[in-house]
Formats: structure tokens, sequence, C-alpha cells
């Protein structure tokens, strides 16, 4: 689990440091797929049925909203209907305004959904996206699914009675018309499918708002379940000849598909949920928190060794300001390090004392020249200064050199900063 939570976290930090190029790319791929699935399907208008044209169009769509896709898509879509017949050209933009009626009404930021939802319904794959919208989406998402359904099957009714609207003479303008609205209304398919991919989006998101373990997890499942289920009641009851193996192989790479999307969105550790009451002058507050499973972050500690044992030797480093700072060392560093405190101090030798009253090696803490103002040391982990009275040319009034009291006639100061 580890591993994958590290391969996650990688694909995040790859996708927000390359988010800039791939979100255009990945428009330009959808919109480039969308436009040549409908010149493919439909190919009325020859002048747009061109590489070049669709490439040109997905190229503005990558750098415009993504409505851009679904405006270019009912663009083509129209100017084939057009190409088609006048009559039916007209009755598509009667369906297109219903759609964008209520796309705009209900879901005006999920343009890709009714988009996402045709394309998916032309290559016989619609059944994971109301999985995927319950997921992610809304309670509204539902008409955003149902929207793309019904686009498509207009646009799929179309293009099956297409030869008998193109051998119609021009004065049979009501027929076509007719024929076009009863093969809507009789349609049974398409509404089966609106209806219970809509349904399937509301149990999908109502069950995964649920304040339960493992709602995601559940309401994957029970949503496969309730759009199988509901898939084979309708075609018992309208016979939509639906085939039952290429759902349930689709159900399987929705379950797939799902799984993966809650592992990016909510991966979470349900062994950690914490349960926190507390109240206020209105109300009572019931607190349920779950800790997202994430990579630990890697910390690199430092270890700081600043004691030392009788007889060990320890070397001070010259930094500015006349300040030695401490390390570890050998004999020799340390007469290194005396050598330079005599330079400093005018040739001035000073011991320092150890914790035993001996002769031992600590550390100088900005040593400064004769001149300077010093206290007297006390309190514990502070370094102590020992030298002969006159190696300090000034000194507190009143106050004996053996501050230390150890009886060495050493005056024991620090620096006064």
């Amino acid at each position: 689990m580890a591993k994958l939570l590290e391969i996650r976290e990688q694909i995040k930090s790859v996708y927000s440091r390359l988010e800039w190029i791939l979100i255009p790319v990945g428009k330009l791929i959808l919109a480039g797929i969308v436009l040549m699935v409908l010149n493919n399907r439909m190919g009325y208008m020859i002048r747009i049925d061109n590489g070049m044209i669709v490439l040109l169009a997905a190229l503005m769509c990558a750098f415009l909203p993504t409505g851009a896709i679904l405006l270019f898509a009912t663009l083509f879509a129209m100017l084939h209907l057009y190409a088609l017949s006048l009559e039916v050209a007209v009755l598509g933009l009667v369906v297109f305004l219903l759609i964008y009626l209520l796309y705009l009404r209900f879901a005006p930021g999920e343009s890709l959904v009714v988009v996402g939802t045709a394309l998916l319904c032309a290559w016989k794959m619609p059944y994971m996206v109301p999985i995927v919208m319950g997921l992610v989406g809304s309670a509204a998402s539902a008409v955003s699914v149902a929207c793309g359904v019904l686009a498509f099957g207009f646009l799929d009714i179309v293009t099956d009675n297409a030869t008998n609207i193109s051998t119609m003479a021009d004065e049979e303008t009501l027929v076509k018309l007719r024929m076009v609205v009863d093969a809507l209304l009789a349609n049974r398919q398409m509404m089966a499918l609106a209806l219970i991919f809509a349904a399937t989006t509301i149990v999908v998101y109502l069950i995964r708002r649920l304040s339960i373990e493992h709602a995601w997890t559940i309401a994957i499942v029970a949503g496969l379940i309730f759009d199988m289920v509901m898939l084979l009641v309708a075609d018992l009851f309208y016979d939509l000849e639906l085939s039952f193996l290429n759902i349930f192989l689709v159900s399987l790479l929705s379950f797939v598909v799902a799984m993966v999307l809650q592992f990016f969105r909510f991966c979470v550790d349900y062994g950690r949920t914490e349960r926190v009451q507390f109240e206020d002058d209105e109300y009572y507050y019931y607190v349920k928190a779950i800790p997202k499973m994430m990579m630990p972050q890697s910390s690199r500690t430092v270890k700081r060794i600043n004691q030392t044992r009788h007889g060990a030797m320890v070397t001070g480093r010259v930094g500015r300001r006349g300040s030695v700072e401490e390390e570890t060392g050998t004999e020799e560093d340390y007469e290194e390090f005396h050598q330079e405190f005599a330079r400093r101090n005018s040739g001035r030798s000073a011991s320092v004392l150890d914790d035993d009253g001996g002769f031992g090696f600590e550390s100088f803490e900005d040593v400064r020249p004769a001149g300077s103002r010093y206290r007297s040391a006390s309190g514990s982990g502070r370094t102590r200064y020992a030298g002969m009275d006159d190696d300090y040319t000034s000194r507190p009034e009143g106050r004996d050199a053996d501050d230390a009291g150890d009886g060495d006639g050493a005056g024991d100061y620090e620096e006064l900063f």
C-alpha cells in the first residue's frame, strides 16, 4: 500500500507541475475525438468532413473554456443535419435548445458530462458514466447524464433514417418531421437509458454521502447492481434488445475505473477514525474525523553533541567576531586552538575548567581581547572561563577575582553582552 501511495503522490506531483500543458492537450484530444466520431457517423456535409477542419476546431477548443467542446460538437451536428435536410435541422435545433436549457438550468458546469455520455453511447460503453458522476458530481449531474443520452439518441435516430429522409421530395416537409418525431417517441431504449442512468447517478451520490464506513465502495457496488437490475427489468418489459454480456463487461470496467477514482479522491484510513463531541451556547456538535492515507514525510534529525567527558579533547574553530565554535578533536587540534586564542589575547594564556575542576577542554565562546567588561558566571550549562587575576583588565568593582570559589585565584567571568 505504501508503494501505491508513493506512486499516487508522484502522479499528483507531475500533474501539478504540468497542469498548464496537460489540460489544453486533454481538451485538444477530446475535441478531436468527438468531432471525428460525428463526421464518421454522419458525414453529410463533405466540407467539414476534413481532417484539417477538425484539427483547427480542436485547437480552438484547447484554448477556450470546456464548454466550447459542446458548442463545436453541436455546430458540427447542425451542419450535418442541414446538409441532410432543412426540416431535420430545424427539429434538431429545437431538441438541442431544450437540452441546453435543461443543462444550463441544473448543471451549467458539466458540459464535458454531456459530451462524454454521448461519446460513450456511440462506443456502447455508457454504463460507467452514472457511477463516475455519482462519485464526483452532485445530484444535478443526473440531468447532464440524461441530456447526453437524449442528444445521442436523437442523432442516432436521424442516422438510422437518413436514407429515407434523403430520398423524400422537398415538398414532403411534414412527412420528414413526423417520421423523426415518431421515431423519437417510439425509442423506448433511449428513454429507458436516460431514466435509469439518472436514477443510478442519484443512488450512487446519496450512498457515498452517507456517514458510514466504506461509503464510496458501497456506493460503487450498489450503483452497479442497481444499474444492471434496472436494465434487466426494462429489457423484460419493453424488449430493449440490450446485450447483457456487454453490460456485464462494461460494468466490470466501470468498477475498476471507480475504484481507481476512489484511490485518488477518497483514500482514507477507517482504522484511525476519531469522534469528537463539543458544544457552544446554541448547539451540540458531533464530529467524525477520518484521516486520509498519506505518504509519511521523510525527516532528517541533526544531533549535536556538546558535552565532553574528562580527558576528551575539544578544539575550537575561530569564527567571525572572535567567537569559537565547539568541535571534537585531538590534542594537536587543541594546541592549534590554544595558539590562536593566545594570539587574539596578546599572548596571555588561559585554561578551561572541566566538570571535575581539573584542566580539561571545553569550548570558548565569544572570546574578547583584554579591556572588555565581564561578569561572574552563574547558572548551569553556562561556559566558565578561568585565568589569572591579571588576565582581565576590567572587572566589576567590589568583586573578588575568584568568583567561582574554587580557590585557584582565577577570575571566572563571562562576557557581559
